[in-house]
């Protein structure tokens, strides 16, 4: 038995036991058996976390900031790009499309899956019928940090695809800040009329960052001038 085996295998079965109580830095350490296959991975755990100070801020570095770390590899950067998208994906599958939309709070549940881990700013379209029942989110437009170009053409061709007569426009804020900006009011002013003329009502416009939301109709935005 190798130097290192009998600890590997005490961790992965609490880990297997308690996953809810296992720490950061031990599931770390525990995700990095996969990419260092002998070597102690323990000592690469606690530099992640202290260079980047949370799990999160792990997942969210940047390649090349991660390989700066000794003991990250090109094999350790995909495994933990790997883990981050999967999660993603994981709470976009949770997201139960045949849901009905009868509040922010149902839109935001549905919506925010889809901006998980995002690093740039993402416009998605939450598409309903008359009955507020959710046919589909489709992505509208990825951009920089700073901005993503929304097209008029990309919003009405999402709706009519899904046979939308009334949507929900969602992007984020990667500054951390969901305060709507100028830009965000003008564009969803446009975007009302635009989908107004194809018989499509645009019910909301959500701004996520990552602990928080804003609904420009629940904070009394008027859509028309």
């Amino acid at each position: 038995m190798a130097m290192h085996d009998g600890h590997r295998i005490r961790m992965k079965r609490e880990f297997l036991a308690r996953p809810d109580s296992f720490p950061n830095h031990k599931l770390l350490e525990l995700l990095l058996f996969y990419a260092n296959p002998r070597g102690d991975t323990n000592p690469t755990a606690h530099l992640l976390m202290e260079r980047f100070g949370s799990l999160a801020g792990v997942l969210d570095a940047l390649p090349e900031d991660l390989m700066k770390v000794p003991g990250v590899g090109e094999h350790a950067v995909a495994l933990l790009k790997a883990v981050k998208e999967t999660g993603g994906r994981y709470l976009t599958a949770r997201t139960d499309t045949e849901e009905t939309v009868n509040a922010t709070a149902d839109a935001y549940r549905i919506l925010r899956p889809y901006f998980f881990g995002a690093r740039t700013e993402r416009v998605y379209l939450l598409c309903m019928d008359g009955k507020g029942k959710s046919l589909g989110v489709r992505q509208i437009a990825e951009g920089s940090v700073n901005a993503a170009e929304v097209t008029t053409r990309g919003v009405v061709e999402a709706a009519l695809s899904l046979n939308a007569t009334q949507v929900i426009l969602g992007h984020n804020h990667v500054s951390g800040l969901a305060f709507p900006s100028p830009e965000d009011k003008a564009t969803t002013r446009y975007l009302t009329g635009v989908l107004s003329s194809v018989g499509v009502t645009l019910a909301d416009h959500m701004i996520f960052v990552d602990d928080d939301m804003v609904s420009l109709r629940d904070s009394g935005f008027q859509f028309q001038e």
